[in-house]
């Protein structure tokens, strides 16, 4: 099966006050359409930095990316924007990662504005199909984030991602700030949706 996503030899330093940090060496591997891999390692080695380079919320070093056989390493704007309608990622904590003044509803019509590809009576629609999609009441459409428990915070993070169809999604330690009885609803729902999406995911 071919790779949705290839990387060779990808590399991310960062320049600091005792000299360059080495956060991403050297790395290569693939990930088949439909596919989950994880990437495993301790605190602080660059896990977390390696799918933001992929996704392209940092610029490589050195090294390659591939998305369906496209070298998207260095890309121009028109194509970054169809590529991150494409490439989306799930944040390890749902409150920081949430804008606090935005409600549930704006938060998932939010990608859906910036395409440009949407009526206000279709970004509303669309907005109440990805909640009914991922487990959030319609009664709180009109919620703000400091108004819900981590779980649903979470739930909405995904709906987000969810927004404009994509097709891989980094999954950045998406449950380990959530109580362990909400981790594995999250985790269920995430293994729904790529049964029912046919999702590729890089869980961290």
């Amino acid at each position: 099966m071919t790779a949705l996503i290839e990387v060779k030899n990808l590399k991310k330093y960062f320049e600091t006050p005792r000299g360059m940090l080495h956060a991403v060496d050297d790395v290569s591997f693939s990930i088949e359409k439909g596919k989950t891999t994880g990437i495993v390692g301790e605190s602080g080695c660059g896990k977390s930095t390696l799918g933001r380079v992929i996704i392209h919320l940092l610029d490589s070093t050195g090294g390659s990316i591939y998305f369906e056989g496209e070298d998207i390493t260095d890309v121009n704007s028109r194509t970054l924007r169809r590529l991150r309608e494409n490439m989306k990622i799930i944040f390890q904590d749902p409150y920081s990662s949430l804008n606090p003044r935005l409600t549930v509803e704006q938060t998932i019509m939010e990608p859906l504005i910036i395409s440009g590809r949407y009526t206000r009576e279709e970004r509303q629609e669309e907005a109440e199909r990805l909640m009914a999609m991922v487990g959030i009441d319609s009664r709180l459409r009109a919620s703000y984030p400091h108004e819900l428990d981590g779980g649903r915070r979470q739930r909405v993070g995904i709906g987000r991602a969810l927004a404009l169809n994509p097709k891989f999604i980094v999954c950045d330690e998406p449950v380990s700030a959530l109580d362990v009885s909400i981790q594995a609803q999250v985790l269920n729902l995430l293994q729904d949706l790529q049964d029912k999406f046919g999702l590729t995911y890089m869980f961290v």
